[in-house]
């Protein structure tokens, strides 16, 4: 019978909270990223001009209709060449340099969408008032129909940063050192790769589960 031994989890604290680092450096910038860029193609889509909406359409489903996984190897083989005929030479840890771009383009398709449906979710009576007070479309877009749309949408948007979250475990195909990959290496170096690998799913667990609380209280105080 297998016997449990958590004695090796203290002093790999130092190096899994490194790994952590590594989870929320990809998570974050993902966020950041996705969220910018996924509004503009959103708005993009939803605009008057066919071209900009063939492209953004076409873009949201390509990284859609993709695996993850494939987009981090693409972006791992793609990332260090395109670096390296810009700067002529390698820049940084090409392993978290395309893990960063691959996440932040990835994640875009899917804020994307959300941002359009938040976007959807205004309606034509504050665009048509915004339009009617003087300002452009434009201004209309910024000043009135985002704001709105950000708060419908803010559910969504943390319900996918959870998601997110737990995605970025994915970056271990190619070899970086985030806190699932790190829980792996320690665990296998000690030879206690099952009590790492519970510990690793408990602190999953816990952010997941509290960020869930979170998007929970705030659904139920935007249905108010």
């Amino acid at each position: 019978m297998y016997e449990f031994d958590w004695t090796s989890i203290p002093g790999a604290i130092p190096l899994l909270a490194k790994g952590m680092l590594v989870t929320l450096e990809v998570t974050l910038t993902a966020i950041a990223v996705g969220i910018v860029w996924g509004t503009l193609l959103a708005v993009a889509r939803l605009g008057k001009n066919k071209v900009l909406a063939w492209l953004a359409a076409s873009y949201v489903n390509l990284f859609r209709s993709v695996p993850l996984v494939m987009v981090i190897l693409w972006f791992y083989l793609i990332v260090p060449q395109a670096l390296k005929a810009v700067f002529g030479e390698e820049i940084g840890d090409i392993r978290l340099t395309s893990a960063l771009v691959a996440f932040a383009l990835f994640e875009a398709a899917y804020y994307s969408e959300i941002a359009r449906a938040g976007i959807q979710s205004v309606t034509r009576g504050q665009v048509a008032a915004g339009l009617a007070l003087g300002l452009t479309p434009g201004q209309t877009m910024c000043l009135i129909v985002l704001p709105q749309a950000f708060r419908n949408m803010l559910p969504l948007l943390l319900t996918q940063a959870i998601i997110l979250f737990q995605d970025t475990s994915l970056v271990y195909v190619i070899g970086l050192s985030d806190f699932f990959g790190t829980s792996y290496k320690v665990g296998d170096r000690d030879g206690r790769l099952v009590e790492l690998l519970l510990f690793a799913g408990a602190v999953y667990f816990v952010i997941c589960f509290s960020v869930s609380r979170v998007v929970k209280h705030l659904q139920a105080r935007f249905s108010q």
